[in-house]
């Protein structure tokens, strides 16, 4: 059986929640040299897939990933206590995990395909808007820490960053018992 994610319409528009306008970075994917070499547009150009169907954000992860994990989105970032490294910092190919709430009620997961810098990163999804995959997305980190747990994404219609997601963290592509790649640091087994 599929895992949907759900997301409210009001969010999809970028009408809940969305604050202050802040511009998306102006930057083209390229190769990180990291995890995996995913490129695409830039500023969350929805790009029908080919032939994948109305595919879901965790098969899409698995597939774009690699990392090896089922269930609903939210539970892979406890799914991957163990088996995968875990972490705050974002990393090309690493998967950012959004918890569970009333508007997600599966959490969601997208694919890291770009860092700019620490607080804003590019990534890829299935079903953020229903249906869909979108490339390129960007998204800003609002957490005081910096610890990528209230992330933002931006909504090209509308023009803003949406609304605040509680996020968990990365899951990166490397398994638990092997030592962390150097561009990522503190990483949690």
């Amino acid at each position: 059986m599929m895992v949907r994610c759900v997301m409210f319409a009001l969010t999809s528009l970028g009408l809940a929640g969305c604050g202050d306008r802040l511009a998306a970075p102006l930057v083209e994917p390229r190769y990180s040299g990291v995890f995996l070499d995913i490129t695409g547009p830039y500023h969350g150009t929805p790009t029908p897939p080919p032939s994948l169907g109305d595919v879901q954000c965790v098969p899409y992860a698995r597939m774009v990933s690699g990392i090896n994990l089922y269930g609903d989105a939210f539970s892979w970032w406890e799914s991957a206590a163990g088996v995968y490294h875990r972490g705050s910092v974002p990393a090309p190919g690493a998967v950012l995990v959004l918890a569970q709430t009333d508007r997600l009620r599966s959490g969601h997961v997208s694919v890291v395909t770009q860092v700019i810098n620490s607080r804003e990163i590019l990534v890829d999804h299935a079903n953020w808007i229903p249906g869909q995959v979108i490339q390129g997305q960007a998204v800003f980190d609002a957490s005081p820490a910096n610890d990528w747990t209230m992330p933002r994404f931006y909504n090209a219609d509308a023009g803003v960053y949406g609304s605040i997601y509680p996020a968990r963290g990365f899951i990166y592509n490397l398994a638990a018992t092997a030592a962390p790649p150097p561009l990522v640091s503190s990483l949690a087994p």
